[in-house]
């Protein structure tokens, strides 16, 4: 991991970018925290520089909880190399759901598998680097999307304590099977008229969770139109958990 640049935000929070193997990436950390900070991945669904405000707000957040926060790009995104094959699923389930027609699982495979494949063995890179970072501690978790990159992490990678999940993407049939191997708290986050995702399929995928502990958190709404108190009730999860 090689730091590329900092600043002091307003409130005191240390936002820095980084290079890890070629893949951009983003740290934020307290400004007043007098001891290793647990940490909070956030995951988005691509395109780093248009999602950082909405990133770092969400970091800031946070911060206030005393939590540091990182988050890297995804294959495909920003200014790593095209993924054809992807771009190609996604042009394709744009014209299904402008049709007004259903979205087949052909389609939602082609377009999120591959990414988990790729994405996730990115994060726990990612992960082994922050963690030898004197100013981040355990315990960890997982906020946001993609949903199915949430559920990979969560069932391989034993660092993560606690996640919260968007439902805001579709998700491989095969993902189901996984997410009854997912054993750690969730709380996951339903905007019920999100228009990028199956709302039937967004309830299935809950119930199967293996969790004992998990929470459905569901407000009115399209897929941008999220609450502010979403935001508080997940930072309130990892206050039980992370702390």
């Amino acid at each position: 991991m090689r730091f590329t640049s900092e600043s002091r935000l307003d409130d005191g929070v240390l936002e820095r970018d980084f290079t890890l193997g070629g893949i951009p990436g983003v740290l934020w950390t307290p400004g007043s925290a007098s001891a290793p900070a647990p940490l909070i991945l956030a995951g988005h669904p691509g395109g780093l520089d248009g999602m950082r405000p909405r990133l770092a707000g969400r970091a800031r957040h946070s911060a206030e909880h005393g939590f540091a926060s990182a988050t890297i790009e995804l294959p495909g995104s920003g200014d790593r190399p095209r993924r054809p094959a992807a771009e190609q699923a996604r042009a394709d389930l744009r014209r299904a759901i402008e049709a007004g027609e259903p979205v087949g699982e052909d389609i939602v495979d082609r377009l999120v598998l591959p990414l988990v494949d790729e994405a996730v063995p990115e994060w726990r890179a990612a992960l082994d680097d922050l963690l030898a970072l004197p100013e981040i501690g355990g315990p960890v978790g997982y906020s946001g999307g993609v949903i199915s990159v949430g559920i990979r992490l969560a069932v391989v990678e034993p660092r993560i304590s606690a996640a919260v999940l968007f439902a805001g993407s579709f998700v491989p049939r095969v993902m189901f099977e996984e997410a009854r191997r997912v054993t750690i708290p969730l709380h996951v986050l339903l905007q019920w008229d999100d228009e990028w995702n199956d709302r039937q399929a967004a309830l299935d995928l809950f119930d199967v969770f293996g969790s004992r502990e998990k929470t459905l958190h569901a407000n009115m709404g399209g897929h941008t139109g999220v609450p502010q108190h979403a935001g508080d009730a997940a930072a309130r999860f990892f206050d039980r958990h992370l702390k």
